[in-house]
């Protein structure tokens, strides 16, 4: 138990270090915590998520190259329109926008493009901006797991594979849930703080000449007709990603083995990358100047080296935590919900902690419907005050949206957790109606 004991704080201490160096930094302190575990402490290396790394590579090209089409320019003008049609419902509309970005493309990164026109749009209509960006940024989040090209998903979707469950298995209990916890969400902020006409710090700005009127333009687009081809073909490939996901008889077979879902998925971003490449006649240049590829990257060091170390750790402890704790888990499987819940608020990602836990759980007998109704759980990384959270305080002028000094009183604290806890509550239910 001592030596359990050791090998538990040296994850956690690398974790820890990772997390606040922050970016590719988190993938490099996995690594030296599986070099601590595996050299000194001798635990046989578990195997990396090579598979939902080569998912999220696939996925940020296929997004760069709609990128470089105008496909998210283009998303981003659409988005902004519908906006301005109803400028007093941007609390409800503006996180809507992002929760539907982030499940199209698969990454909450996407939402970045949007955070600006929702504080403007806010600021214009003269309703407090904190309401709409804090429950953006948590929409964005919470989509991560209702997104059928997100590596929470797909991370899912390869480590639970013994339990039989299905793209559309997951979807039909994370997309209505998710999206009825993050309507509770917007209803929570929907009165919260001081009306921005009454709020002490707008005021101060006013008076101090602190605010600035000017109005951002709409989003550019270069080419419309090669916009609206790159959007339309990424569109036919997600949808076919969901279906031929779903319908395991739809996929090729070889020697009484059908292709995996990982491989499919891979195989038609790709494909879909390539044809929008083709038809939107993309410059060889432009496919290196998206943000979008160097987020991803990030990403997938991240999930690298933490994954990996993690894995390793829980890995050599399976047989310890199934005889000690499956009972419990079985009887409350909440209990789960907290251990992702806490881990990814340590971890930073809600892809890299189902990865890491999701195989424990089903090595404890959690049956697939409440492992897929916890999967909300995992998205607590709003907690610590990271990249979305510090652009939507500089994005909002007026002042209402706040990181406090104590590090966790933010702005996005309550209505995240709010959201977080009503998602899984919700998605228990409809699992439970469906299974």
């Amino acid at each position: 138990m001592d030596l359990f004991l050791v090998q538990l704080a040296v994850v956690l201490v690398c974790i820890a270090i990772g997390g606040k160096i922050g970016g590719i930094g988190l993938g490099a302190a996995g690594g030296m915590g599986l070099f601590i575990l595996s050299f000194l402490f001798h635990l046989e290396p578990d195997s990396p998520p090579v598979s939902v790394m080569l998912i999220i590579i696939s996925v940020i090209t296929c997004i760069t190259i709609l990128q470089a089409a105008g496909g998210l320019d283009l998303l981003v003008s659409l988005a902004e329109r519908m906006l301005r049609t109803r400028p007093n419902a941007i609390t409800f509309l503006g996180p809507f926008v992002c929760y539907i970005f982030t499940i199209m493309c698969g990454t909450s990164y996407i939402a970045f493009s949007v955070y600006p026109v929702i504080a403007e749009i806010a600021t214009d209509a003269r309703v407090r901006p904190e309401r709409a960006m804090s429950m953006s940024v948590i929409a964005a989040n919470m989509a991560l797991v209702a997104s059928p090209i997100s590596a929470v998903v797909v991370g899912m979707l390869a480590k639970a594979v013994s339990l039989n469950i299905s793209l559309l298995d997951i979807l039909l209990i994370t997309v209505p849930g998710t999206m009825l916890g993050c309507l509770a969400g917007c209803l929570f902020v929907y009165k919260k703080g001081a009306e921005l006409s009454e709020d002490d710090e707008f005021i101060r700005r006013q008076q101090a000449g602190e605010f600035d009127l000017t109005t951002l333009s709409a989003a550019k687009i270069g080419n419309l007709t090669r916009a609206k081809i790159g959007l339309a073909i990424f569109a036919i490939g997600v949808f076919l990603i969901v279906i031929l996901s779903s319908v395991k008889e739809m996929r090729p077979m070889w020697h009484g083995e059908t292709m995996s879902v990982s491989t499919t998925l891979q195989i038609l971003m790709l494909t879909t990358a390539s044809l929008i490449m083709i038809f939107c006649r993309i410059a060889p240049e432009k496919l290196h100047e998206g943000s979008t590829f160097k987020s991803g990257l990030i990403g997938v060091v991240g999930i690298f080296g933490l994954s990996w170390m993690t894995g390793t750790f829980f890995g050599n402890y399976n047989d310890v935590f199934i005889t000690n704790f499956s009972d419990i888990l079985n009887q409350y499987p909440m209990i789960f919900g907290l251990v992702l819940f806490f881990l990814s608020i340590l971890i930073y990602s809600p892809a890299a902690t189902i990865i890491a836990l999701m195989p424990l759980g089903v090595a404890m007998g959690l049956p697939a419907y409440t492992l897929i109704a916890l999967l909300p759980a995992a998205c607590a990384v709003f907690i610590i005050p990271g990249g979305a959270q510090i652009a939507c305080v500089a994005f909002d002028r007026t002042g209402t949206t706040r990181l406090g000094k104590y590090v966790i009183n933010h702005s996005f604290l309550l209505p995240g957790m709010v959201s977080l806890v009503m998602s899984v509550v919700f998605c228990m239910m409809i699992a439970k109606t469906l299974f």
